[in-house]
């Protein structure tokens, strides 16, 4: 596409990146399934494997279907490049490996899916790094929390399970004066709702498996860079300002500028961490991507009226739609996510644990699955399952307490929906 800044979302979210296919001019992008690229010649292959040239080498690093969904999330997302892999951990993971290194630290969001605050309070110990969770509504907090082996800070533009949306400019503000890069996770929201790189985050990152695809067929996680990061600006990010070994003494930054991150991604994150993503998945995320404003917009409208009813039901203790007048964070909604707050939400059921899992046991319409951004409507209890791992004081953080059941409302008719939460909570709390 041509002046593609100048076109709105809906038609960037179908053309972005994508190009009739030079050898057979099919209109929609194909699926390259293929291991390795031919090179014109011996300097070809030098110039590409030096980096001094952009190419296809090999797809554990770089293919034409892939190269289409990155361009097109950097699009959408206002970045200046991305990087995709094979799922939402593995980006976290690739985010943060050009910044961190032993002894270093992330401070995080309490309010994250459950699964991050394993990967991130357990699983990045072998790493050697560690990370410390704060509430990210407190910005003393998390200036308190911030230390001078602190490389990151990583929130959810709308958090996973609860819906608690947050003010992405304030928390870009306190990062930015502690000179460490804002990482945003906008998997709930998408780059429809809600642009963490305008707001200034420096680096977003996707479950490409949620919204994006929206349609449960295959997993996938990608890393957005704004491009507006000076990572020479101090000495905290050596991978990116000093020079790489590997690459025979060359600076990232130098000698990429604004791209410096993506190019690491790319060279150095999926070269050895092999978090490949395959080009039928990207297939699958990029004709998801062609509705997705259509999508979430049902999703919202489905949303707000489920959690309306739901509100207003006996057997029901609080929602936590942001969505809600009701909600102490609808006013920042509206003035941080005015087109919607997503289909992601939680809900307390009278009754407790046992009421809950005799809820979900009673549903026929909704799924009872790990995962979010579908189509269909789904449902789980995220104490006995996603945040089973974490301890009370975690789940009661993060939204996910054990009366506590966490819906994603899908794009089916929303009475349907209503009528089968009704009969199921009669069976729950009868």
């Amino acid at each position: 596409m041509t002046d593609a800044p100048s076109y709105g979302f809906d038609t960037l979210q179908i053309h972005a990146g994508a190009r009739p296919d030079p050898a057979t001019g099919a209109r929609q992008t194909p699926i390259y399934q293929t291991t390795s690229y031919v090179f014109r010649d011996a300097d070809h292959a030098a110039a590409l494997f030096n980096l001094q040239e952009v190419g296809y080498i090999y797809s554990r690093l770089t293919n034409p279907t892939v190269a289409v969904l990155q361009e097109r999330l950097a699009t959408l997302e206002g970045g200046v490049g991305a990087v995709c892999c094979s799922s939402g951990h593995a980006a976290q993971i690739l985010a943060l490996f050009p910044l961190m290194a032993p002894g270093c630290n992330v401070v995080a969001s309490t309010r994250l899916y459950g699964g991050t605050v394993t990967q991130f309070s357990q699983t990045i110990k072998r790493f050697g790094w560690s990370a410390t969770f704060v509430d990210t509504d407190d910005l003393d907090a998390v200036r308190d929390a911030i230390d001078e082996n602190t490389r990151a800070v990583f929130c959810e533009s709308i958090a996973n399970p609860g819906g608690y949306v947050t003010d992405i400019r304030a928390l870009a503000d306190v990062a930015d004066a502690a000179g460490v890069p804002l990482i945003v996770d906008n998997t709930t929201a998408t780059p429809y709702l809600c642009n963490p790189i305008a707001q200034g985050a420096a680096l977003v990152v996707h479950s490409t498996t949620k919204y994006l695809t929206g349609n449960g067929t295959v997993t996938g996680g990608a890393v957005i860079d704004s491009g507006n990061f000076d990572w020479s600006a101090s000495d905290k990010f050596p991978s990116l300002s000093a020079p790489e070994p590997a690459y025979h003494g060359l600076k990232f930054h130098e000698t990429f500028g604004s791209l410096a991150f993506t190019f690491h991604g790319i060279a150095i994150g999926l070269r050895d961490l092999g978090m490949t993503m395959n080009p039928q998945a990207a297939h699958y995320t990029l004709m998801g991507i062609e509705t997705l404003s259509l999508r979430m917009q049902r999703h919202c409208d489905n949303a707000i009226k489920v959690a309306s009813w739901l509100e207003q039901d006996d057997r029901v203790d609080y929602v936590t739609y942001a969505g809600l007048p009701s909600s102490p964070y609808y006013e920042r909604a509206l003035a941080c996510y005015p087109k919607g707050t997503s289909g992601l939400f939680t809900f307390a059921v009278k009754g407790g644990y046992e009421a809950c899992i005799k809820l979900v046991d009673a549903l026929d319409i909704f799924s009872h699955v790990a995962n979010l951004g579908d189509t269909r409507s789904l449902i789980i209890h995220s104490a006995s399952t996603t945040h089973r791992q974490l301890t009370p004081e975690q789940q009661e953080a993060a939204g996910a307490g054990p009366n506590v059941v966490r819906i994603s409302i899908g794009i089916e008719d929303p009475d349907d929906l209503i009528a089968d939460l009704d009969q199921a909570l009669t069976k729950a709390c009868g």
